[in-house]
């Protein structure tokens, strides 16, 4: 698997690359924002591990500007403070999943595996409910005949949805499908995705895809 590092800081990117190749990843390292966007898009990576504080372009930035030209490539953010809003600022430019500074070089490589496995090992059959259809192999979505621009966490949420599609999913049920079991972060990271995902399947249609059960969670299509 070949990794896009973009970190500025020389320590440590050097100390994340080497420990990441001890894994058996392949290690690409960019140190400024500007050069890790052309990288990310002139090369051919399974996933970016992306800064925030960068010279030139800043993490931010680089996240929005390859989603608005349709590279979708995994993104894990690296935030520097623990802070709702810095997390919601990653997540609303298109990043899959963020990771505190100063973090632990396990728990890294974990959700750099989850993100990973979630990538490449999806059921390749197309599912449809309604109006929407799902192709998992090319990660791509449709509604009607318009096709659906969406980040790869927020597939992955639309796909557990769709796949259940008539059931309520709990906030916790979500969490343990499209994360993991073991996670423990806000579980009110769910509420961001079905917000973004209404936004995107809902809104932009005039539909209602996606319905809120009070006190159960989540339903895609059916009663």
């Amino acid at each position: 698997m070949k990794l896009l590092l973009v970190e500025d800081d020389k320590k440590i990117a050097t100390a994340v690359k080497r420990g990441l190749e001890a894994e058996g990843f392949t290690v690409e390292v960019s140190f400024d924002g500007d050069d890790g966007f052309w990288r990310a898009n002139e090369g051919s990576y399974d996933l970016i591990v992306l800064d925030i504080l960068l010279p030139g372009r800043n993490g931010y930035r680089i996240c929005g500007d390859l989603r608005e030209a349709g590279n979708w490539t995994p993104v894990l953010m690296l935030t520097a403070k623990d802070g709702d809003l810095d997390e919601a600022e990653a997540l609303d430019t298109g990043a899959d999943d963020y990771l505190v500074k100063p973090f632990s070089f396990p728990v890294l490589v974990a959700r750099i595996r989850a993100l990973l496995r979630r990538a490449g090992g999806r059921d390749p059959a197309s599912v449809e409910v309604g109006a929407l259809r799902i192709d998992p192999g090319a990660r791509r979505v449709w509604h009607g005949g318009a096709e659906v621009a969406l980040t790869s966490r927020e597939f992955e949420v639309l796909e557990f949805l769709l796949r259940r599609a008539g059931q309520v999913q709990s906030k916790t049920v979500i969490l343990a499908g499209v994360w993991s079991d073991d996670f423990d972060g806000d579980p009110n990271i769910v509420e961001v995705y079905i917000r973004r995902l209404r936004r995107k399947i809902d809104e932009s249609f005039g539909v209602e895809t996606i319905t809120t059960v009070r006190g159960a969670g989540y339903r895609l299509g059916g009663g």
